[in-house]
């Protein structure tokens, strides 16, 4: 009866706990690391890296002869279904009518979005946030907290292999660092 009692106690605090911070290598399986970890430099020299773009571009992978590991979708299957919070930064892809962001990436680095080449599809996260919430500035970090998805999503801009959907989304402040 005590015991049963203490827990009942505990379940509001547990309900509010934070999540687990999560880092983004803890995304990919041990082999991609390790094989991220031994990749050579890759030439920025491209049409998306002189800042000029064409039909396509964004955060796909364009060219053909990058390591494997850039293109991996390959999760880490004891993650669906964690609450986690995740730092980052935003690549918007919908807003509402104030103007507010309703989907987008995030994504390990600041200007993933123009970055060549840009993270593998295991490093980008499709975030369907509970609230809109306002982007004035993709170079200003956020942390995302919600239960993080194994889901593949494809779009014109990009491939990711993991979703949050229903998380809070804010800014990261000062005192967060």
């Amino acid at each position: 009866m005590r015991r049963m009692l203490f827990a009942l106690l505990l379940l509001p605090l547990l309900a509010h706990a934070e999540p687990r911070e999560t880092d983004w290598l803890e995304l990919m399986p041990r082999e991609d690391q390790k094989a991220l970890e031994a990749m050579p430099e890759i030439s920025h020299e491209t049409p998306e890296g002189a800042g000029t773009f064409g039909q396509q571009g964004g955060l796909k992978q364009q060219a053909k002869d990058l390591p494997a590991v850039m293109y991996s979708s390959r999760t880490v299957p004891h993650l669906n279904g964690k609450l986690v919070r995740l730092g980052g930064y935003p690549v918007p892809l919908e807003s509402d009518a104030e103007g507010r962001s309703t989907l987008f990436f995030l994504v390990p680095y600041p200007g993933a979005c123009i970055h060549v080449p840009p993270p593998p599809p295991n490093q980008i996260i499709l975030v369907r946030p509970a609230k809109a919430i306002l982007l004035e500035d993709i170079y200003a970090p956020l942390w995302v907290s919600g239960t993080l998805k194994i889901e593949a999503v494809s779009n014109d801009l990009a491939d990711a292999a993991y979703t949050i959907s229903g998380g809070e989304v804010r800014l990261v402040e000062e005192e967060d660092l």
